[in-house]
């Protein structure tokens, strides 16, 4: 794979990153399993590998140490910080006093004596971004961290962070990770630009869009069972119902869309993540893969190179800028009533 640079840190990363959230109790549980899916991903070219302290407790790190032992001088290390991580209140978030305790965890359980890109994986509402920025230089200069970034950062909070940075002398976010996928272009409006006018590197979420764009599923029967739409609609209480009218305008779209890429030789998966990784604003598309099997059937992406009429078609069936998950790069916490009452501001 030919590698990006990672924003302005000179890290040289490449194209698909390997993110680590199904390893562990809310995905795949076979740790073993988990490692050969790692070490494959690093045999197949991928150098980067991204994680978070909230996923599944931890777990997920340690799998990640487990797998890079010998390994670790050829790879570029992401783990981010913010989860709840027990039933203490201040076990979370971003105040110095929980992110100078999450990074000696994190270390720990990855085995290493660096992170590499340590990231802010939410906005935190309730500490000044000015004390977790200071922590972070701290960090850096400490040398337990090499760059900092976010995560669903909006626009106007990009912004706001290089502004407090210039103002304050810390040092500033390297990259941001949003979502983005064929379905969930709303980066393209105001984030991306941003990001670009900052100097900021793109590590882009959910190319799949949590598996629509995946090829598996065509019609709702196809959705019921255990999958990651059943797991997300239990942590987030909102349920899930394949027979949703939003549901059925996906499926009718990635119908018309898996005709678009057997008309160009290619799966809909590879289409999809091609598609990402093509746009000028974007360093990184991490895949998600849970089973080995999985993972195959996404690694071939970057050997695709979607034409000018085939983004022309695309644009048609979904249009630039837009989304049918709107509610996906909203500040943590923020839903659509909160916006209306202005709590959001």
């Amino acid at each position: 794979m030919q590698l990006r640079t990672l924003g302005g840190t000179g890290m040289q990363v490449s194209p698909l990153c390997l993110g680590a959230m199904m390893f562990g109790a809310i995905g795949n549980r076979d740790h073993d399993e988990c490692v050969r899916i790692i070490h494959r991903s690093i045999d197949a070219g991928i150098n980067f590998i991204d994680t978070a302290d909230g996923y599944s407790r931890g777990e997920s790190e340690e799998i990640i140490g487990k797998a890079i032992k010998g390994r670790r001088e050829r790879l570029v290390i992401a783990t981010k910080f913010y989860a709840t991580m027990s039933d203490d209140p201040n076990m979370r978030g971003a105040s110095r006093r929980w992110v100078t305790r999450a990074v000696e965890d994190s270390l720990r359980r990855l085995g290493i004596d660096h992170i590499d890109l340590y990231q802010l994986h939410r906005w935190d509402d309730v500490t000044d971004l000015e004390e977790t920025l200071f922590t972070l230089t701290d960090l850096v200069r400490q040398g337990k961290i090499r760059a900092f970034g976010c995560s669903s950062f909006p626009a106007d909070r990009i912004v706001e962070s290089h502004w407090i940075a210039e103002k304050r002398g810390t040092q500033r976010f390297r990259c941001n990770q949003p979502a983005y996928s064929i379905f969930n272009r709303e980066i393209e409006r105001f984030i991306l630009p941003a990001s670009q006018r900052h100097g900021m590197g793109t590590i882009t979420f959910s190319p799949l869009d949590g598996g629509y764009l995946s090829g598996r599923y065509r019609k709702p029967e196809d959705m019921n069972g255990e999958n990651r739409f059943a797991y997300f609609g239990r942590i987030t209480g909102r349920g899930f119902d394949p027979y949703a009218e939003a549901v059925r305008r996906k499926l009718d779209l990635v119908a018309e869309l898996s005709a678009l890429a057997d008309e160009a030789g290619i799966s809909l998966a590879h289409m999809a993540i091609a598609f990402v990784i093509q746009h000028p604003g974007v360093t990184s598309a991490i895949l998600g893969p849970r089973t080995l099997d999985q993972l195959e059937g996404l690694l071939g992406a970057t050997d695709v190179r979607l034409s000018a009429e085939t983004l022309d078609r695309i644009d048609a069936l979904v249009p630039p800028g837009t989304s049918l998950n709107p509610i996906n790069d909203m500040p943590s916490g923020t839903t659509k009533q909160a916006l209306r009452r202005g709590d959001a501001l």
